[in-house]
C-alpha cells in the first residue's frame, strides 16, 4: 500500500481513508438499490426473466 500511495503522491493514511469512503458509498448505494427493488416488488413491479437478462446484457455492453 505504501508503494501505491507513494506512486500516487499520497500517504498510506490518505489511501486508506479514500478506500473506506468509496466502500461506504458503494454499500449505501447497494442498500438503496435493494430497498428500491423491495419497494418495486411490494407494488408488483417485477421483471420477467427475459427482461432481467436483457438488462444485464445492456449493462455489460455499456
Amino acid at each position: 500500500m505504501r508503494q501505491f500511495a507513494s506512486r500516487t503522491g499520497r500517504d498510506a493514511e490518505q489511501v486508506v481513508e479514500e478506500a473506506v469512503d468509496r466502500r461506504l458509498e458503494y454499500d449505501a448505494r447497494f442498500v438503496e438499490g435493494v430497498e428500491e427493488g423491495r419497494a418495486s416488488a411490494r407494488r408488483g413491479d417485477l421483471l420477467e426473466p427475459d427482461e432481467v437478462a436483457e438488462n444485464i446484457e445492456r449493462i455489460f455492453r455499456s
